[in-house]
């Protein structure tokens, strides 16, 4: 593994295809493709810190693809999950690259991914998740109405 990756801000390799972190600077994209990774996809808004507006152009730039979704904070829906999951399942055998601004929607969302769709137990899900943060209230109940809607 690339250990120019450690630098980048809470990054946390979840499998061989899949990696995650908060906002990666304009260097450290070059530092993500030169890793093998081949799509980003941006959880943050651009009312979230450290946003890149150019970040489109820089990883077409180094030859990955970029998929914005775009989470409030403050509003996470269920469509916005089931936008990356379709995402992530459709790009299985890629390199892919999660990113929000500090890996806390990331991370929630990777937690959903991994007991919903990917059916992992509760305990191996929540490993990840709990390497970056406990969810505050507002995603503690996006996650718990997520799983009541999926399992209910």
């Amino acid at each position: 593994m690339n250990s120019s990756l450690h630098n980048i801000e809470a990054f946390l390799p979840i499998s061989p295809t899949l990696a995650t972190s908060g906002q990666p600077t304009t260097e450290q994209f070059a530092d993500i493709a030169s890793a093998g990774y081949s799509l980003v996809i941006n959880l943050a808004t651009p009312a979230s810190s450290n946003w890149n507006r150019d970040e489109n152009a820089i990883a077409q730039s180094l030859g990955m693809k970029y998929v914005s979704i775009p989470i409030d904070w403050e509003y996470p829906t269920l469509s916005d999950f089931e936008n990356l999951a379709d995402l992530l399942d459709e790009n299985s055998e890629r390199k892919t690259w999660v990113h929000c601004a500090k890996n806390m929607r990331v991370s929630a969302m990777i937690y959903l991914y991994h007991r919903l769709r990917k059916n992992y137990t509760e305990e191996t899900s929540r490993r990840y998740l709990e390497q970056i943060w406990q969810p505050n209230e507002v995603w503690q109940n996006f996650i718990d109405a997520t799983i009541e809607l999926y399992t209910g």
